[in-house]
């Protein structure tokens, strides 16, 4: 049986080498799918549009049409499957950029990218790998914290070191 839970939800990433960090404080649904496997969802405000503008004369970039790197968008939808031996996380964009995570800890995981593109064609993702070094999950009988450390690596460059923290308040 499904069962669900409306709770306040802090989901936080950090890079630990890199000046990169995001917070998101909402509202989420948890749905218990079995015993030990939950799915989380939760609604994040829409990424912010870069302006781009004459900033010599900023008087003159009121007259002018201003570019968006992203045109506005409605929030985005992020979806986590927890499990005590990996999480799976999915943000959908709505026609902006979307992501998929996977974490299971000593596993290279796949970690999928799609970007923004003006044409009707059909373009792949970017993929990347993550090594999750570690992996901490506690709360009974539902998940109240989850902790990921992991690396990102395109090839065998490493894009940096990460902190994935969630906390689901009772």
């Amino acid at each position: 049986m499904l069962t669900h839970h409306r709770k306040p939800v802090c989901l936080s990433m950090i890079s630990t080498d890199l000046p990169i960090w995001s917070v998101v404080e909402t509202a989420g649904t948890l749905y218990q799918r079995d015993t030990d496997k939950f799915h989380l969802v939760l609604t994040a405000p829409p990424l912010i549009s870069c302006e781009v503008g004459n900033y010599l004369h900023p008087e003159d970039t009121l007259s002018q049409p201003k570019n968006n790197f992203f045109p506005p968008s409605s929030p985005r939808v992020l979806w986590l499957e927890i499990s005590p031996h990996r999480v799976i996380m999915t943000m959908q964009g709505n026609g902006q950029v979307s992501y998929r995570h996977f974490w299971e800890l000593g596993v290279y995981g796949i970690s999928r990218f799609w970007l923004p593109d003006e044409s009707l064609q059909r373009h792949e993702p970017i993929r990347l790998r993550n090594f999750t070094k570690s992996f901490i999950i506690s709360g009974h009988p539902f998940p109240n914290h989850l902790r990921l450390e992991y690396e990102l690596w395109a090839g065998k460059l490493q894009l940096g070191r990460y902190i994935l923290n969630l906390e689901v308040q009772n």
